[in-house]
């Protein structure tokens, strides 16, 4: 999954990126307002966490913004400020979610994997479909037979992508652009490569090549 993170301290988004990406997520960074409204409206983020106190543009008008152009991806709003009446306005503004400053890192990792399984009407605790249960903590793979399977990082980012759109036809180009963050090749072949191996760990059936369109993966339980 692709997150972009906006925010302008620099210590807190070093930490955090750091930490995002141990977790299974690509990250890219903005440090200003103008800045993150741009990459949040032009490339297709599965989330967002932006602070409001950001400079050159506030992150609630930033917000505002992004939701009168119809932009839908869950917004998860970091605050220094603890008035009720802010969060009032950030969950007016279109805010999914609200993390006051200072926090554990551990809380804003267990809501962000709550806020994307909502946005994909996955309301169980584990991302499972077509017999496959994903194992988001320790990056691995239970198979329909019981054994856990051991992903790389890719594999995992992958795998997760699929599991949560299973059925559709998912194009490499969409692929790439949820499972690399915006310096990758997007004309790079590699998407192939990582599909083949995915299907040599979870079973060759589980991802069908549509010619000409992408993958699709298992289907409705």
């Amino acid at each position: 999954m692709r997150l972009l993170l906006v925010e302008d301290d620099a210590l807190l988004v070093k930490n955090l990126k750091a930490a995002l990406c141990a977790d299974g997520y690509v990250v890219d960074t903005a440090d200003n307002g103008i800045e993150g409204e741009y990459l949040g409206a032009v490339e297709p983020y599965d989330l967002v966490i932006l602070d409001l106190g950001l400079p050159q543009r506030p992150g609630l008008e930033v917000l505002q913004n992004w939701r009168k152009s119809g932009l839908k991806m869950p917004v998860l709003v970091l605050t220094g400020r603890d008035q009720w009446h802010e969060k009032v306005d950030g969950f007016k503004a279109g805010a999914d979610d609200y993390l006051g400053k200072p926090f554990h890192i551990e809380e804003l990792m267990q809501r962000i994997k709550a806020l994307i399984r909502r946005s994909h009407d996955v309301h169980e605790v584990e991302i499972k479909t077509s017999g496959l249960v994903l194992d988001e903590e320790r990056q691995q793979v239970r198979l329909a037979d019981g054994r856990d399977v051991a992903l790389t990082g890719t594999e995992f980012r992958l795998l997760r992508y699929f599991m949560l759109h299973p059925g559709r036809i998912l194009s490499k180009t969409r692929l790439t652009e949820h499972v690399y963050d915006m310096d990758f090749d997007r004309d790079s072949n590699v998407m192939e490569v990582y599909v083949r191996r995915l299907r040599d760990k979870i079973g060759k059936g589980m991802i069908q090549t549509r010619r000409g369109q992408g993958y699709v993966f298992g289907g409705d339980d």
